[in-house]
């Protein structure tokens, strides 16, 4: 059997090299233009992605469970409240796992989510707040048995 020669068609050649490189660019710089254009891509495709997780709702929270609140204590300890129904569970998480600390009810907790302040607020507060002068602070024992213990003193009445 006899088989032509394949010859390519003029415009659909392949010569096997980048168009920047036959624009004139030396091979380490055209590895940099591919470089930077795959990982461009890499980081759009990943924004689109995850943009279009959360619009479908991945990672929301859905059923009968609700965080309620979540307080840190070190590097990888925190207790969490975790609302079932009308009932409260507080449950620690450490590096050993996930623990049931009690149960309250709902309705003995003020739930009222409040908005943390924002720290260019408190820093507003902090600049626009005059410096205090010569202020007189009445030392109170921090003890609030040693507040209770400790006299008061008289106020002292003219006689005039």
């Amino acid at each position: 059997m006899y088989y032509p020669a394949r010859v390519p068609h003029p415009s659909l050649s392949v010569s096997g090299v980048a168009p920047w490189v036959a624009a004139g660019l030396s091979p380490v710089a055209s590895y940099l233009v591919e470089t930077l254009v795959t990982l461009l891509a890499v980081i759009a495709l990943a924004v689109l992605v995850l943009y279009a997780a959360r619009r479908v709702g991945v990672g929301r929270q859905s059923g009968p469970l609700q965080l309620v609140g979540r307080l840190p204590l070190e590097g990888r300890r925190a207790v969490y409240l975790v609302k079932i129904g009308g009932k409260i569970v507080v449950i620690g998480a450490s590096e050993a796992g996930l623990v049931r600390l009690t149960e309250v009810e709902a309705s003995d907790l003020d739930l009222e989510a409040k908005e943390p302040t924002a720290f260019s607020d408190v820093l507003g507060r902090v600049l626009k707040s005059p410096p205090k002068k010569n202020t007189r602070v009445e030392k109170t024992p921090s003890d609030p048995v040693a507040a209770v213990l400790t006299p008061k003193p008289e106020s002292v009445e003219d006689d005039a």
